[in-house]
């Protein structure tokens, strides 16, 4: 991070962010091939900021003076995140709701940033796909750039400038809200950022959860969650926390049986990110509904432990 906080690059620290990256070329347009910048978010900005999240086009409607479309756009929630014995888990519904329509019930909510971190957002629907896809880029210019990847803390930060930068439409109603987990290779341990809308990060312990049914998921994590379990425990932890969410929360889609529409997990650990595959998040939901036949409230939690 220090080539990026030393003054000499683009960005919320530096003095002219309109020059960023921007050279006269021979034929006296722009070039370049001059750029020193590692964020390509600033190298963005500088070129064709209608590009950024939140940005607005020639031609696209203005942002501050938002209709109905805009309220009635798809919104993604709810995401959960626990830290497992060698790493975290990110588990996402699949509901996409639009005022209070259902508007898809299998929308991917939870992503790869990098080999050794993720991300799930919740909010408007188009603005956090862009938002993923921007970030991953964002962490894939710097490791080429520097000829290293960012730390943990890092990419955090990087994020929260990107979270920054979309307070103009947020605050019209165009909000997205994520929440990043990571591996962090030099404590070996997994580690949970949560934002507002105008940046942070704040590192959350232990567990954590974002969008409509999060308050709901989180006590239901304060009831199954416990320190130092294995990662298919904290798998299933956030699989139930996410029922309960489904449970009491109309926005949050529960497993769809019928259909075949699971939650999104994934695991970080030291071997990397990975996404369950279908059949396998298929069987902890099952495992979860066929419990909740006999339990409908879920499992009890000890009172006391030994």
């Amino acid at each position: 991070m220090g080539s990026f906080f030393d003054g000499s690059q683009s960005g919320p620290l530096a003095g002219d962010p309109r020059m960023s990256g921007r050279g006269q070329g021979a034929a006296g347009g722009i070039s370049f091939l001059g750029l020193q910048t590692s964020s390509f978010t600033d190298f963005l900005a500088s070129h064709s900021p209608g590009l950024l999240p939140g940005g607005v086009m020639p031609g696209d409607p203005d942002p501050r003076t938002p209709g109905q479309t805009v309220r009635d756009l798809p919104h993604a929630t709810t995401i959960v995140a626990a830290i497992c014995d060698g790493g975290v888990v990110l588990a996402g519904d699949r509901r996409a709701t639009a005022g209070n329509m259902i508007a898809k019930r299998d929308v991917e909510k939870v992503f790869r940033s990098d080999e050794f971190s993720g991300m799930g957002y919740a909010g408007t629907g188009s603005v956090g796909i862009e938002f993923v896809r921007l970030f991953q880029v964002e962490l894939e210019h710097y490791e080429k750039m520097e000829g290293r990847s960012l730390s943990l803390e890092g990419k955090a930060n990087r994020l929260a400038f990107m979270v920054r930068g979309n307070l103009g439409a947020a605050m019209q109603g165009l909000i997205v809200v994520p929440l990043f987990v990571g591996y962090d290779e030099d404590s070996g341990q997994g580690r949970i950022f949560s934002y507002d809308v105008a940046g942070g990060p704040y590192e959350e312990q232990r567990f954590y959860s974002i969008g409509s049914g999060s308050l709901f998921a989180r006590g239901a994590l304060k009831k199954l969650y416990a320190d130092g379990m294995s990662a298919g425990d904290t798998l299933l932890a956030c699989v139930q926390a996410l029922y309960d969410a489904a449970d009491d929360d109309s926005a949050t889609g529960g497993p769809d049986l019928p259909r075949r529409i699971f939650p999104v997990v994934a695991t970080i650990t030291a071997d990397g990110f990975r996404k369950l595959p279908e059949a396998e998040a298929a069987q902890i939901a099952e495992q979860v509904v066929q419990e909740r036949l006999t339990r409908p409230d879920g499992p009890a939690a000890a009172l006391r432990t030994s």
